[in-house]
This record gives C-alpha cells, structure tokens and sequence, in this order.
C-alpha cells in the first residue's frame, strides 16, 4: 500500500510542478518562449524536423556515452539526457504558449490563465494512456527540442511578401 501511495504522490507532485515550470520560463523569459511560440505558430513542419535533427544529434553522444564502461563517461551521459531534457522544456514552453493563445483569443481569459491551461493539457495529452505515452508525447518532444533549437538561435520565420499584382488587381 505504500509504495502505491509514494507512486501517486510522486505523479501528483509531476502533474502539479510542470505547469509550474513552463509558467516560470514563460515568466522569466518571455522574448524566448514567444520565439518558441512563433515558431510552432507559423512553421510547425519544420519545427518538427528541426527538433529531429536535434534529437538525433543529441542522442548518439548520449548512447554513446552510457553504453561505455567508464563511470564519468557515464555521468556526463546522464547530465547532456537531463540538461538536454530541461533545455526542451523552452519548447514545451512555446507549445503551451501557443495553446493558451488559441484558448485565449476563443475566450476570456487572461494571457496568464491561458498559459497554463494550455500547460495543463499539454501535460494531460501526454499522459493519456497509450495514445498520449506512444504517439503524442513523442511528436510534442520532437516539436519542443525543434522550438527549443529555433529560439535559442534566433531563427524566425519570414514574412511572406505580397507581389504588386496581389495587391493592385490587374484590369482585364
């Protein structure tokens, strides 16, 4: 009974501090979650690949690392998983930011109270049995270490430019 007890308190402690954490970066960094939010916003395809690439990059030193016998290779494995890890959460960030917007502009809420509505059903989406662990949670990953990447280089997207003949129609 106590270990199913520890089990729940720890997921309840999970549930509850990742909203609190992606509000705190939303809060604290606000120019960079909103670069994150832009991206997912305007190019989430390439959002996606770009957080690919990222996490294959990212993972091959990671296995490379904890599949060697050396105990501090070992440990700097498991820092570049956890630091890596907490630098997607920027992404997640953005994710959430977008959520919140789309909630926001539907309703009346404040931009606050949307950020983290929007963060708690993104935690919720992903841990949805089965679906949520196996499918959604993986692509928000993936999307977050890409809006991670996207951010923290300063990569917006363009702007689409209007040709003269979308502007002025032209008289037949």
């Amino acid at each position: 009974m106590a270990d199913i007890s520890a089990i729940f308190f720890i997921l309840l402690i999970i549930g509850i501090a990742f909203p609190a954490m992606l509000t705190a970066w939303w809060l604290l960094f606000p120019s960079l979650i909103s670069r994150a939010q832009t991206r997912v916003d305007k190019t989430p395809m390439q959002t996606f690949w770009m957080g690919l690439a990222i996490v294959i990059a990212v993972t091959i030193p990671i296995v490379i690392l904890l599949a060697l016998p050396f105990g501090p290779a070992k440990f700097f494995g498991w820092v570049l998983l956890a630091a890596s890890l907490a630098l997607s959460s920027i992404g997640s960030a953005g994710i959430a930011a977008h959520l919140g917007a789309r909630l926001t502009s539907q309703s009346s809420l404040s931009p606050l109270n949307g950020f983290i509505r929007g963060s708690v059903i993104l935690e919720l989406a992903a841990f949805f049995p089965v679906l949520g662990w196996f499918f959604i949670w993986p692509l928000m990953l993936i999307t977050a270490f890409g809006a991670t990447g996207f951010a923290l280089l300063n990569w917006m997207p363009r702007e689409k430019t209007l040709r003269v003949s979308e502007i002025v129609p032209t008289q037949a």
